[in-house]
Parts: structure tokens; C-alpha cells; sequence
């Protein structure tokens, strides 16, 4: 699909799809993000803190949070810790999506919990691959047997 191609179906007049989180502190590239997924049929909300990704987290319930690592006050590798340790949370996939592509990043990332990890610069048909690939995953997986039911 073409980042040019118009919106998926709007349901009732909102989009219908899987809720999707982006919390990056560069406003640029959550609006990129954003529409690349609201063309392939996501609902997708920003958030440029961690703290602002927590306080969403805390009223909606979410299918994918992508996290940017290097934020101000809280890292995103800070707010996949805290999701992680939230049983009502702690199934959510999370995909980092930062300039810090380190080795030692990249390992921190997965071992706080998240699955994929994309270093920027990035390809957005890439991530919108990925995303797509996590969510049907996701679908087709039971969550974990200690989780909640919702």
C-alpha cells in the first residue's frame, strides 16, 4: 500500500482497526508514523513523553506501543519496564524504534521486554510491515495464562 493510497474504511465515521501507541519526542516522525499505519487501517495515538505514553496507557487499552528510546525524564526503555510490570499491560507487544542502534541498545531493548527493535533512520513500508506482522501474531496467539481477562 502507498503512503498516497486514501485512508481505510472509516467505520461510523471512525477508523476501524487495531489502537496503536507511538510515543516519540520528535514530532516529525510520530506524524510519519501516524500516517503510514492510519493508511493501513490503525487508529493510532502520540505521545511525545514517556510520561505521556503511561497516562494513555493507564485510560486505553492498546494492541502495539512503538517506543522511541532516547526521550527526556523517561526512557522508552523506562516505560517498557513499567509496562512489562503491569499485569494489565504486560502483553502488549512493544517495537523500539530509535537512533540508538548500538549492540548493547539493541539487547537492552529485547531484554526489557520489547520484540522488535528498528534503528533510525528507518523504512516506514519496513515498520509497517512489521507492525502488520506483530498485530496478526499477536491475533493468533492467546495472551499469556496469568494474564487478566478483559
Amino acid at each position: 500500500m502507498d503512503l498516497l493510497d486514501p485512508p481505510a474504511q472509516l467505520v461510523e465515521g471512525k477508523m476501524a482497526g487495531d489502537l496503536i501507541l507511538v510515543v516519540d519526542d520528535e514530532r516529525d516522525t510520530r506524524k510519519l508514523v501516524r500516517i503510514a499505519l492510519e493508511r493501513n487501517g490503525h487508529r493510532v495515538h502520540e505521545a511525545a513523553t514517556g510520561e505521556e505514553a503511561l497516562a494513555l496507557v493507564a485510560k486505553e487499552q492498546y494492541e502495539l506501543v512503538i517506543l522511541d528510546v532516547m526521550m527526556p525524564r523517561l526512557s522508552g526503555f523506562d516505560v517498557c519496564r513499567r509496562l512489562k510490570s503491569d499485569d494489565r499491560t504486560k502483553d502488549v507487544p512493544v517495537i523500539f524504534l530509535s537512533a540508538k542502534g548500538q549492540a548493547t541498545d539493541i539487547d537492552e531493548g529485547l531484554d526489557v521486554g520489547g520484540i522488535i527493535y528498528i534503528v533510525k533512520p528507518f523504512s516506514i513500508k519496513e515498520l509497517a510491515a512489521q507492525v502488520n506482522e506483530v498485530l496478526t501474531k499477536t491475533r493468533a496467539s492467546p495472551p499469556s495464562s496469568d494474564s487478566p481477562a478483559l
